[in-house]
């Protein structure tokens, strides 16, 4: 079983050594981990956001995780674990956190994550990448609990009898000197679909890949199921044959998505290495706005009040032409007095003992900009609670032309009471 290495955001490795406040790696994963960062470096000038690389006297080269979570599969089963920075909090276990990360990823839209379910999970002993195999895994036990769709496949081949249609081009082709046999086109209703082979496909790959005897053993039962389907020979192909509208495979949907990431490193964002297996990356800027937004969403009451997403109602100039589009996080507007309410996430831990509590100055000019153009009852920025940030939790800035800024903390092992108070607030 290969070895995990655990970060937080914002946590560093170093090559070869121990030193206190840093996590050691062997010479040839540092190696691996660090031309990967480079090679998406390379790639896609953005991709570095999750990791970068930098040198300190008497340490030498450092890799410091930046606001992504998630890990890295190396090839040769090492398995590189990144954890959001609450995970910090002395009164935090790591079953916790990862259970909190899971909850965040079911709120992204179009995604196999909505369907996490960790509650018969040991999540304390298992990696995320573990912790999802368990996800397909339990998806693929419920397709073959109800038994395995069937399609009509085209298929080609020499026959002692006839049936279907004859290929004349290939009967003289191949049978010029065989007249008892028949080169024909038919169909047959069989298990060997596009669904099921993708499916397959995801079960072999994973049986390489996880460290996990009971995913392992699952596995191996689920492809007794599988015998007669062959696997993919073109994952892109067959993605693109599935008849997304066909209503008898709904029951694939969810394991689908998470083929479509396993095989095709369809995530939340898409990363590449030479010696990588496997990258599930995913930045808590998002997963934090997206999970405040579903509980918001959920709590609030709808005949009362209207929630928008990503809102591009406003520009910050309208002449001669509008520019500079405006997109709050969240827009909540009453529908008895039509008032509005702008909620911007920042995913950043405030500190009393930093210059304005750590608050940047840009976002402060940006809630500045929504409250003025939308007409704002109130502009508030939500950042994330933990004991250890000693900062007043009804912290407000005012100024005077009436314009207020409002900064409140949403506590994520306590949200029922921290989206509550929000919302009294709105």
């Amino acid at each position: 079983m290969g070895k995990t290495y655990q970060i937080i955001e914002y946590g560093s490795f170093i090559r070869g050594k121990n030193i206190t406040g840093f996590t050691y790696l062997p010479n040839d994963i540092f190696d691996t981990l660090e031309e990967f960062i480079l090679l998406n470096k390379n790639r896609d000038v953005e991709a570095l956001e999750f990791m970068n690389i930098s040198v300190r006297k008497g340490i030498g080269k450092v890799i410091t995780a930046k606001n992504y979570v998630g890990i890295i599969e190396i090839k040769d089963g090492t398995t590189i674990e990144i954890l959001p920075k609450i995970y910090s909090q002395e009164d935090v276990t790591e079953a916790k956190v990862k259970k909190l990360v899971m909850d965040m990823l079911k709120t992204l839209r179009k995604s196999p994550y909505k369907s996490l379910q960790v509650a018969n999970v040991s999540v304390d002993k298992m990696n995320i990448f573990e912790i999802f195999i368990r996800m397909f895994i339990n998806e693929v036990l419920l397709i073959v609990k109800k038994g395995l769709k069937s399609n009509y496949e085209t298929i080609e081949s020499n026959e002692r009898l006839f049936k279907g249609k004859m290929k004349f081009a290939q009967q003289i082709k191949y049978n010029y000197a065989h007249k008892e046999q028949c080169y024909v086109e038919y169909d047959e209703f069989n298990t060997n679909c596009p669904e099921n082979k993708l499916l397959k496909s995801t079960l072999l790959y994973l049986y390489k890949n996880t460290h996990s005897l009971k995913n392992k053993n699952d596995i191996k039962m689920l492809l007794n199921s599988f015998l007669e389907v062959d696997k993919s020979t073109n994952y892109e192909e067959d993605f693109n044959r599935i008849i997304a509208a066909d209503r008898n495979k709904k029951d694939y949907t969810t394991a689908l998505l998470w083929s479509k990431i396993f095989l095709m490193g369809k995530s939340f964002t898409s990363f590449s290495g030479s010696k990588i297996a496997f990258a599930l990356l995913f930045p808590m800027e998002n997963l934090f706005e997206s999970y405040v937004a579903e509980l918001l969403r959920n709590n609030l009451n709808k005949s009362s009040y209207s929630i928008s997403i990503q809102d591009k109602t406003h520009h910050l100039f309208d002449e001669p032409n509008k520019k500079f589009l405006l997109k709050p996080d969240i827009v909540v507007k009453n529908k008895r007095d039509n008032d509005v309410f702008i909620l911007d996430t920042k995913w950043k831990l405030l500190s009393g003992q930093k210059s304005n509590y750590g608050i940047s100055q840009s976002d402060m000019y940006q809630m500045f900009a929504y409250y003025k153009k939308y007409g704002a009852k109130s502009v508030i920025l939500l950042y994330p609670h933990t004991e250890k940030i000693i900062v007043n939790k009804r912290l407000e800035f005012k100024a005077n032309d009436g314009t207020s800024v409002k900064v409140r903390f949403i506590d994520l092992f306590n949200v029922k009471e921290s989206i509550n108070n929000l919302i009294y607030e709105l």
